[in-house]
């Protein structure tokens, strides 16, 4: 018979860190209103969009692009502000001035609104970047009034980096329309490019991103994929060289075998002709003497 009294008291297996411990999400920022801080995904993603963001028919010193960058757009309220996680402004020097980095992006002041903005989603801010909240009043716009009806974005873009999903609208009348997709992208032919779903690597991240392809869907590279491109391309050409290198030296070892086996078959020719030359000495006939 077991002996309990012995047995050590039986207790519940610690719970996971991950269980217990708040998110991201459960987090309070800095400020007191912002709902979280914004996620590693909220930094690799915009700058992709960044990165292969070139439209065919603007030079990269007429465009601006804005990240998580307050757009104040009320004179009336110069307090209000949204900040869309990546935006693009067509028309309008990169450099304000001419030579300075932006701080924010003001409408009075640059008299020109953004042409296409993206929000990734987070579960903080779905319901709004989806239009389903409701403006209170004596309180600012919702993010989805001010894209809409204040700065008249033609393109707006949500995507999620959770469920891979992306929505597209369009500025049809003054209001959005839910934009079907072609082929899985969003053809923009005023840019001449398309914006749709890539399976691969971004600073060594595989996963499914968001960036920009040419209106015929060929990928617009990032300059570390021009790199990797163009070193593949100098290997390629270092092959051929080295190919053509071998081939010369084998024409070269042909014609010297070529050469070596002539000069074997004239001093053959020479040993036969003085071996003659010799039997006719022994029979008295002066090999010199014939014709």
């Amino acid at each position: 018979m077991t002996n309990t009294s012995r047995l050590p008291p039986q207790t519940d297996p610690p719970l996971s860190p991950r269980l217990t411990l708040p998110t991201m999400y459960d987090l309070p920022s800095e400020d007191p209103e912002e709902p979280g801080l914004p996620d590693e995904y909220h930094g690799y993603q915009p700058s992709l969009l960044r990165q292969t963001f070139k439209p065919a028919n603007f030079t990269p010193e007429e465009i601006f692009i804005g990240a998580d960058l307050n757009i104040y757009y009320e004179l009336r309220h110069p307090n209000w502000y949204k900040r869309p996680d990546w935006f693009a402004v067509l028309g309008v020097p990169r450099l304000y001035d001419g030579d300075k980095l932006r701080l924010s992006y003001v409408l009075w002041q640059e008299q020109a609104s953004p042409f296409v903005v993206v929000e990734l989603l987070s579960p903080s801010t779905e319901d709004e970047d989806l239009g389903r909240t409701v403006s209170e009043r004596g309180k600012p716009p919702t993010k989805w009034q001010v894209y809409e009806q204040i700065l008249r974005v033609p393109y707006y873009i949500v995507f999620s980096g959770y469920t891979n999903e992306m929505q597209a609208f369009r500025l049809v009348a003054g209001a959005y329309e839910r934009t079907e997709l072609t082929d899985g992208r969003l053809l923009i032919p005023q840019l001449e490019l398309s914006l749709g779903l890539w399976q691969g690597s971004y600073e060594n991240i595989e996963r499914t991103w968001l960036r920009w392809f040419t209106a015929s869907a060929e990928l617009i590279l990032t300059p570390g994929e021009e790199a990797q491109q163009q070193a593949a391309v100098a290997q390629q050409e270092v092959v051929a060289v080295q190919q053509e290198v071998a081939a010369a030296q084998a024409e070269v070892a042909a014609a010297q075998a070529e050469v070596a086996a002539a000069q074997a078959e004239a001093a053959a020719a020479q040993q036969r002709a003085e071996r003659l030359a010799a039997k006719l000495r022994e029979l008295n006939i002066d090999p010199d003497q014939l014709e």
